[in-house]
């Protein structure tokens, strides 16, 4: 996949908690071993999902016609519909009127909560399922080998360590800024999302109907 597909769909992934979370990581009292658990869980379950989508893609183009439409064409749908409604869904949670519970206990994390944290929230939230099954769907969709998606989870692990790697590189001036950072983050997040959403569904319909 090509960098104008790969940096999209990673700020998809990206945006909302996810960022938020190794933001606040990065302040924590143990923030090196808790933004590295965090990377690590989320590396673990995007590559899980990533795979599991593009082996049922392959699956599913090995058995020819389906219907008097190719396979291809009909993973090339598939992903288009879960695009949709990755934008469909991020639209309609756009305004959150109080933080999640459990990002109060951030502060105090410990490694084992930061993996898990990482692992569910970058495997199983809602939109970022339906990206990294795209991804998948998508390779298979077009003969790609599955190390075509290597750029897009390395790019979206190094977005996530961005916040901890500002604090060993740039110490309180980074912890100073995180704050402002985390806040417009929380408020234009999903604008970011509906703009990225938005152009690879333009390249998901240049493929179906090119």
């Amino acid at each position: 996949m090509s960098l104008v597909q790969v940096l999209p769909l990673a700020m998809v992934m990206i945006t909302g908690p996810q960022i938020l979370s190794p933001i606040f990581l990065a302040t924590s009292e143990q923030w090196r071993t808790n933004s590295t658990a965090y990377v690590v869980g989320a590396s673990l379950s995007i590559s899980l999902v990533v795979t599991v989508a593009y082996l049922l893609g392959n699956r599913l183009s090995g058995r020819g016609p389906l219907l008097g439409t190719s396979v291809r064409q009909l993973l090339y749908v598939a992903v288009l519909v879960l695009l949709l409604y990755a934008a469909v869904d991020t639209y309609r949670k756009r305004t959150v009127s109080e933080p999640p519970e459990w990002m109060g206990k951030l502060t105090t994390a410990t490694p084992r909560f930061s993996f898990r944290l990482g692992f569910l929230l970058l495997g199983f939230f809602p939109t970022d399922v339906v990206t990294s099954v795209s991804v998948g769907t998508y390779l298979a969709a077009n003969g790609d080998p599955i190390t075509d998606a290597t750029g897009f989870i390395l790019l979206t692990l190094f977005i996530l360590a961005l916040p901890s790697l500002g604090v060993l590189v740039l110490g309180e001036r980074a912890e100073a800024a995180l704050p402002g950072i985390r806040d417009w983050m929380d408020d234009n997040s999903w604008l970011i999302s509906e703009a990225v959403i938005a152009l690879f569904v333009v390249m998901t319909l240049q493929n179906l109907f090119g």
